[in-house]
């Protein structure tokens, strides 16, 4: 083997650790001095120049095109009253894309209104986004920080999950080397569960093609094999993605008992919802599913619905086809009726929409 080739291995060793390295401890960590505030503009709410020591902050980054940002945000409202004195939250509008002007960010908060009842400023940089989210070895938006009466980071994490967190900071209760080990071990689980994913792929097969089967048998051993090295990857959402699409055409009633767990299962993030339906939708035209596995189908959007209330009608309307499909009629009936409801609230709503949701329903009642 020649010298350069050994020192190419070397190196790319080294980079591949140095990255892990980084990944597992970044350079903005829980129990940290929280990082200061820069913002543009403020447009809601007196402008916080500061974290007071002695108050409790939450940092809460969004954006105007991010859903589940705006799903968040009557719960942090909720959360801005109950605590108000004790807590203030901050929501940083970060993100935007370039054809979003000032005008339209400060329209959206207006039309917000009680909904988005806390101090609301958008960066006219990308402080907040590069001090803060990409520090911390966070991806993606919604994302809360709460800063404690310290002034240092206790938790990171998704805004529909600070209910529970903000009531233990409130109370001095919460320990912040605690949530440091979980956050390291979730970030190391959650590194292994997106190789395995790598790995998982080329079992998958092509779903356009009559190979779309794959090699759902080699993809178990493969997951066991994983499993094997870290059991509590079992439930992670790549993992289960790929362990319950290969239980679909191997074993339905098996998929069905391990999706079951799944959706009660949080790992390092919440349960994979949307990993249980969308496998459900891909492969139902492609595999011979039972009732239960549609049932399942439904079970997972309204689990979905009771994390995340705030969705479109779509979601109602697909989840009346999988209990019809589970030969649940009455759950179907009373689903479709939801989505029609949800339709008439939406401004503008599609004639062409309404028509098509109430002939299924109506498609529903006669048979």
């Amino acid at each position: 083997m020649g010298l350069n080739f050994k020192l190419s291995i070397l190196l790319f060793t080294i980079a591949v650790n140095t990255h892990a390295q980084k990944e597992l401890f970044p350079s903005l960590n829980i129990g940290d001095p929280a990082p200061s505030l820069q913002v543009g503009e403020w447009i809601k709410g007196r402008p916080i120049q500061r974290f007071e020591k002695g108050h409790i902050y939450v940092v809460e980054l969004w954006a105007t095109w991010c859903g589940p940002c705006i799903a968040a945000m009557p719960h942090l409202s909720s959360l801005a009253r109950q605590y108000k004195g004790k807590v203030t939250i901050l929501g940083i509008d970060v993100m935007e894309k370039k054809n979003t002007s000032m005008k339209k960010v400060k329209a959206f908060v207006d039309s917000m209104g009680y909904r988005m009842d806390y101090h609301v400023a958008a960066e006219d940089s990308n402080f907040m986004v590069a001090g803060w989210l990409d520090a911390s070895g966070e991806q993606g938006i919604p994302k809360s920080f709460v800063v404690n009466a310290e002034g240092r980071l206790a938790w990171i994490g998704h805004p529909t999950e600070l209910g529970e967190v903000l009531r233990k900071i409130v109370k001095d209760n919460w320990d912040i080397k605690e949530e440091l080990t979980n956050r390291n071990f979730n970030r190391y689980l959650k590194r292994l569960d997106e190789e395995a994913g790598e790995t998982l792929k080329s079992y998958t097969g092509n779903a356009y093609k009559e190979d779309y089967i794959g090699k759902p048998d080699s993809a178990l051993l493969v997951i066991s094999d994983f499993l094997k090295k870290e059991p509590k990857l079992k439930y992670a959402p790549i993992i289960a993605f790929y362990t319950f699409s290969a239980l679909l055409k191997t074993n339905p009633l098996k998929a069905y008992e391990y999706g079951k767990v799944v959706l009660v299962t949080p790992t390092y993030e919440e349960p994979p919802f949307y990993f249980i339906w969308g496998a459900i939708q891909w492969y139902s035209d492609k595999v011979n599913l039972p009732p239960e596995i549609y049932k399942l189908g439904a079970d997972s959007y309204q689990a979905r619905i009771n994390a995340y209330p705030d969705v479109s009608p779509n979601f109602y309307y697909k989840m009346a086809d999988f209990y019809w499909r589970g030969n649940d009629k009455s759950k179907a009936i009373d689903a479709a009726q939801k989505a029609i409801e949800k339709l008439k609230n939406e401004k503008n709503f599609s004639a062409t929409h309404m028509a098509r949701f109430e002939s299924r329903l109506q498609q529903y009642k006669n048979k």
